[in-house]
Formats: structure tokens, sequence, C-alpha cells
């Protein structure tokens, strides 16, 4: 098991391997669908994002309720392909990692390979286990769109697993 301070510096990135179990401490952002159309939206017309994600780790999170006294709801990964489309932009733009789960389409391996990007499989059915690693929780974005808002995530010891890495490694191929 690897330990990986976030946010993610080129150097790590190129000494993980598809199939690496990693726990991340730091920080990550939630951003689903609609935070991604928003995003690439803006970067397609040359605005600047509410939210710097160069450098930083993105988490397909679908969240539930926050119980009172809680810093977060029970929160598991959501399928990473509906990302796809807007993936290879926000790779390009300067993200580094993604959280998620399910194989990526080829635009989004080839953008992770282009730009030294990993992508992590979180695991499925754990949404209670990750609101115990998540420390704190705040709006970053698109208040506006509730659950799918950027939300700036604390980690510690987040367990996850390298699921395709910079040199083409790819555990769902």
């Amino acid at each position: 098991m690897k330990s990986v301070q976030l946010p993610l510096d080129d150097q790590v990135i190129q000494e993980l391997r598809a199939g690496d179990e990693v726990l991340l401490s730091g920080t990550i952002y939630s951003a689903r669908d609609q935070a991604h159309k928003r995003l690439c939206s803006l970067l397609e017309k040359g605005e600047e994002l509410p939210v710097d994600l160069k450098g930083q780790t993105v988490f397909y999170m679908g969240p539930a309720p926050t119980p009172p006294g809680r810093v977060i709801g029970s929160c598991g990964p959501t399928t990473s392909y509906r990302m796809d489309p807007f993936a290879p932009m926000l790779l390009d733009y300067g993200l580094k990692g993604m959280i998620g789960k399910g194989a990526r389409d080829k635009s989004v391996l080839d953008a992770i390979a282009r730009n030294q990007g990993v992508y992590f499989y979180a695991y499925g059915g754990c949404g209670a286990l990750y609101a115990e690693k998540i420390k704190s929780n705040q709006v970053a974005a698109f208040e506006d769109l509730g659950p799918e808002a950027i939300y700036k995530l604390e980690v510690e010891e987040f367990p996850v697993v390298v699921a395709s890495d910079c040199h083409g490694g790819n555990l769902y191929a």
C-alpha cells in the first residue's frame, strides 16, 4: 500500500502503476456531469475556472444527505464514463488525477498518457468508509447544482487503486 500526499506531482505519478493500492491524503474536489459540462464550457470560452484544477484530483462522487453532526454523508464513486466527453479537455488544462469507477474511453486514456495523469478506481459499495476518510467538506463552485456542485474535500488515507497510469497500464484492458 502506497501513501500519496495530494496534490499530485509528476514524480509521484511516474511511480504509480496500474494495480497499485494507494492511500490518498490531502485535497480532492468532487465534480460530476453538470459541473464538468460547465467547466469545459468556460474553458471553451477562454474564461477562468471558479476552481483552479491544475495539478488537482477530482472525485466523481455520488453523495447522500449529510446526517447531523457529520462532515458528509455516504459518498461512493459514480460511473466515470459519463465524464469521458469532458475529461480530455480538463486533463489538457492541467487536471492530474481522477477517482471513479469503471473503464474509460480511449480518448481519456490517451489524455492521461499525454498529460502525465492518473485514474484511480474507488471501491463501489464503500460510501460509508469513504465518508469516514473525509475530514472537511465545503462548496467550492456551482452551489446552485446542489449535490452536483464542486466540493473541496480534505481526505485522510482515502483508499483507491490505480486503474490507469500514465505509462499505458490499464486494469480494465
